[in-house]
């Protein structure tokens, strides 16, 4: 393969990227199969593939491929027969463009900005599970191979391959409408798009399994989702409130392992290594929320309380300058709009550092009997840090080591042990 070759493929691994959300949203508008506009889309690229190196990359490498992907529709639609009821449609599309040359580019994004909403709604539709709509959004609208999905969840690709069939599958069988839904329905299906969105991001800010405690490319994706999905629903403080959490969250990646890879905790980090960038993006999203809520006379939702506590942290220039009574009153307020024992364990963690280690152990010994959080490590981890702070080294040693034996990421599980190692010294 020629150099020329090897930067025209480069290209249009680029182009693919950006441009496959667009074309894949504009054709499930089209042919309302978003398992059938992802394969049209899929032959556009081959197209490019075998055309490009050849031709040079087009001016307006979207509309080609858009154009490409339509006329392959009117193929398919002839041979199934269809092209009365789906196809026609699409060839008077091809037809007017080619009456009037014309600013491809401005065709194409007409309606780009609803029909990427569509494609939003749809991959992440309740109907299907967690699981497959997170793989379905990384597939779609990030443009992630299934090799790539599965690395990044430590998981079988043949397993993630057969996740996205199937998603696909019953979306069609359900014959779920590509639209951004309205009315009351807008806000439940909402909540199912920030929740992959954050799901995604959460996995790549400390992997559940594996060697690494973080996977930033997972949460890169969720953060460009979100950025993405601001820029369309701009009047949802929800939506920008995920958008602040995600930026001020990943503002600590490079203070949060060591040179080896170790975990290093929130006290513990260089505040200097926090990304300013990315924390001022994260203010400025949390204010225009704020913003909308008191001009229209709401509280706040989930992720702007959550953006909210992480405001708390980027503001502390060091650990002893948190307001921790202020990011206890907010985790109330969480608790009290979504009552969850996890969320109670985050806040007996602020209580101790607002009012001392007994307090926040009072908080956390309630929750033992909690069967959502039976196998969940970090209760008994956070229990031996308040044991060890009160000096019940004994009983730390014992929690730390239940918790590194409940851990699945070997990072994690190394630092509870060194914790462990050290209560008994």
């Amino acid at each position: 393969m020629t150099a020329a070759v090897q930067d025209v493929n480069r290209a249009i691994d680029a182009i693919w990227r950006i441009e496959a959300p667009k074309l894949i949203a504009g054709l499930a508008r089209r042919v309302r199969d978003v398992g059938l506009a992802e394969e049209l889309a899929q032959d556009a690229l081959v197209a490019a593939l075998q055309s490009w190196p050849k031709s040079g990359v087009p001016d307006r490498p979207g509309a080609w491929l858009m154009q490409t992907a339509k006329r392959r529709a009117i193929d398919l639609f002839r041979r199934q027969k269809k092209f009365e009821t789906i196809g026609q449609g699409i060839a008077h599309e091809l037809e007017e463009e080619q009456m009037r040359p014309p600013d491809l580019d401005t065709a194409l994004d007409d309606k780009i900005g609803d029909d990427l909403l569509s494609l939003i709604f749809t991959s992440c539709h309740p109907i299907l599970s967690p699981e497959a709509r997170t793989a379905l959004t990384l597939r779609l609208l990030c443009g992630l191979t299934t090799d790539e999905i599965a690395r990044a969840f430590l998981s079988p690709e043949p397993t993630v391959a057969q996740r996205i069939v199937r998603a696909k599958k019953t979306l069609a069988e359900a014959n779920i409408p590509f639209e951004v839904p309205r009315g009351a329905e807008l806000a439940e299906r909402l909540e199912s798009v920030l929740e992959v969105i954050y799901l995604v991001f959460n996995e790549g800010y400390s992997a559940t399994s594996g060697e690494d405690l973080i996977r930033p490319q997972l949460s890169n994706e969720a953060m460009r989702l979100g950025r993405f999905l601001a820029g369309l629903a701009t009047n949802e403080p929800e939506v920008l409130g995920l958008q602040a959490l995600m930026e001020i969250q990943a503002s600590r990646f490079n203070a949060r392992v060591g040179p080896d890879g170790e975990p290093i905790l929130l006290p513990d980090q260089n505040r200097a290594r926090w990304d300013q960038l990315l924390i001022r993006r994260g203010l400025n999203a949390l204010s225009r929320a704020e913003t909308l809520l008191r001009q229209n006379g709401f509280g706040p939702g989930p992720y702007v309380i959550q953006a909210g506590i992480a405001a708390c942290h980027a503001r502390a220039k060091t650990s002893d300058e948190t307001d921790w009574e202020r990011i206890v009153a907010l985790y109330e307020a969480l608790g009290a709009l979504q009552p969850s024992p996890v969320i109670e364990l985050n806040k007996a963690v602020a209580v101790s550092m607002a009012r001392g280690p007994a307090a926040g152990l009072e908080i956390i010994d309630a929750l033992l009997s909690e069967p959502a959080l039976k196998n969940y490590h970090l209760l008994p981890g956070v229990r031996a840090d308040l044991l060890f702070k009160l000096g019940r080294m004994t009983e730390a040693k014992a929690d730390f080591e239940k918790a590194a034996s409940m851990s699945r990421n070997e990072r994690e599980r190394k630092l509870l042990l060194k914790r462990a190692a050290e209560a008994a010294a």
